[in-house]
């Protein structure tokens, strides 16, 4: 590698500039290395030039925006992530490790401390009730106290700059340089399609949030506004990680939609021809809406049309998310097991 003086003469040697693709390729083959030596490689790739687009990625980069430190240092790292330099990024329990593309691979490594004790108490306080499902709290469709609160500056989820500890390898000594600054824009783009690694980095448990929601569910509650903030029996699945037993062919044999006890008719009763037909044609709505071709195109259709990242969509169907990015990505017809189609046609149908 060949280097060049700065201007000024009490200044460092610097590196040559090396045009971007010129770096992509060099970073690529490094990384193959890496990843033939065992390694997990998870680069950040950004579609266009907005780096986060969900609730949770926004929040992370305007919070780390909001201090003054950091907003002066930040937007040295916005090409980079743009144009694909950070080749890897992993999260973990208080940690952010990463391998990020200049005029050679840098290692980058974060440290955040785990959110204090009191926080995350009144935390959960605050959103006892007031959230629905586990979908809706990785969707980000939470009400605007819950939002303020989870984001507030001093005592919300996200870290303040006292919490965080960075270093990178590089020769650039000026505090946070563009390599470390790529990396936590990166994280924005992660929480994107994996916003519950958010609660990981910060050590609590997100799904302790709508235990109260759950109990309230399994205790029956009978009011209008609990039934309206019911979840559904794959909700509770993914609260609890335990499948729940569907009823038996005779117990649904002799149980209607609504869950209750089927009524037989009277041998004396007339048929009601326009009754019949109402229920003839509803059962052909529902048999139409329950329809659902699973392809590469028709799941990742579903998804947007959910407005779910694929974390969050993986969790409602009962599959991963590697699962759902691999059909995303077939070519063709895909053939999901039995949960998995079972959960794309309720999806579909409840999106119709």
């Amino acid at each position: 590698m060949s280097w060049h003086r700065s201007r000024n003469r009490y200044e460092s040697f610097w590196p040559e500039y090396v045009p971007v693709a010129q770096r992509r390729a060099q970073a690529q083959r490094e990384v193959e290395k890496l990843r033939k030596k065992g390694r997990e490689i998870q680069p950040v790739t950004i579609e266009g030039r907005t780096i986060a687009r969900s609730f949770w990625g926004k929040s992370w980069c305007t919070h780390l925006e909001s201090f003054g430190d950091y907003s002066n240092r930040l937007p040295r790292g916005r090409s980079y992530v743009r144009n694909g330099s950070v080749c890897h990024l992993g999260i973990a329990e208080g940690k952010i490790d990463a391998i990020v593309s200049g005029s050679k691979l840098y290692r980058v490594e974060v440290a955040i401390k785990s959110l204090a004790a009191a926080k995350w108490k009144a935390l959960k306080l605050s959103c006892t009730g007031k959230i629905g499902s586990l979908i809706e709290l990785l969707q980000g469709k939470i009400s605007d106290e819950i939002m303020q609160a989870v984001t507030d500056r001093e005592q919300g989820l996200f870290p303040l700059p006292g919490e965080i500890d960075y270093r990178c390898n590089c020769p650039d000594w000026a505090g946070m340089c563009k390599h470390i600054s790529a990396v936590m824009y990166g994280v924005g783009a992660r929480l994107d399609q994996q916003p519950e690694l958010l609660f990981r980095l910060r050590g609590v448990d997100h799904e302790t949030l709508i235990s109260d929601d759950a109990i309230a569910v399994i205790s029956g509650g009978d009011s209008r506004r609990s039934r309206r903030r019911n979840l559904s029996a794959t909700d509770l699945e993914n609260v609890f990680g335990v499948a729940l037993d569907e009823p038996s062919a005779s117990e649904d044999a002799n149980t209607d939609a609504t869950g209750g006890r089927k009524i037989k008719p009277s041998s004396n009763s007339r048929p009601n021809r326009r009754r019949g037909a109402k229920k003839i044609n509803a059962a052909s709505r529902n048999r139409k809406s329950t329809t659902f071709k699973p392809t590469s195109r028709s799941v990742a259709d579903l998804r947007r049309r959910l407005g779910m990242s694929r974390s969050a969509f993986a969790r409602a169907v009962g599959v991963s998310a590697v699962t759902v990015a691999n059909w995303e990505k077939a070519v063709g017809p895909i053939k999901p097991h039995v949960k998995g189609r079972a959960g794309l046609r309720r999806l579909h149908a409840e999106g119709t």
